[in-house]
């Protein structure tokens, strides 16, 4: 029995090898890769010509909080040096 499911899968892995390189090596996929090379800056010029410019609407929002500022200067200093010594 296992002898047969490790053929089966030899044959899964060894099939789905052979249909990517088929895939890839058609005239298709060669001929999509081309033009997609040759007009790249075309291509960019068109997908982002219609993206909306957004305007800016976080003026004044984020407000720097101070009590965190104090509350760690008057905590004692941390050392991670000093937690491995023997006391």
């Amino acid at each position: 029995m296992n002898n047969i499911i490790n053929i089966l899968m030899i044959i899964v892995v060894i099939t789905f090898i052979f249909f990517i390189y088929y895939f890839y090596s058609s005239n298709k996929n060669i001929n999509t890769k081309k033009f997609n090379r040759s007009n790249i800056e075309k291509i960019l010029k068109e997908k982002t010509s219609n993206l909306p410019i957004l305007t800016s609407d976080t003026h004044n929002i984020i407000e720097f909080n101070e009590s965190s500022k104090n509350d760690v200067d008057n905590n004692k200093q941390r050392s991670f040096w000093e937690l491995l010594q023997k006391k």
